[in-house]
């Protein structure tokens, strides 16, 4: 689950324990909130983008879309559909 959101973890050196310290709970309960469906609350996954990634959309970070390099034209990125 959360495949964006894992990357960019992966990218900026955060771990799962930093995560669970953000939000103020046990590295094994973000462990499954990362890895079960359903298990994030938004307001959980608003303050994870809000405090370690404040650059990325939720859409993003807790979607199945991916960023493309291109941009439409009111110069906004696009965004597609992620279907590996």
């Amino acid at each position: 689950m959360y495949m964006n959101l894992k990357a960019e973890m992966a990218r900026n050196g955060i771990t799962n324990e930093q995560l669970a310290n953000g939000i103020g709970i046990n590295p094994a309960t973000m462990s499954a909130k990362l890895n079960i469906a359903g298990r994030m609350r938004l307001d959980e996954a608003q303050c994870l983008r809000d405090k370690f990634f404040p650059e990325m959309t939720m859409d993003y970070l807790f979607g199945d879309v991916q960023p493309t390099d291109s941009k439409d034209s009111t110069g906004n990125c696009r965004f597609q559909t992620f279907n590996p």
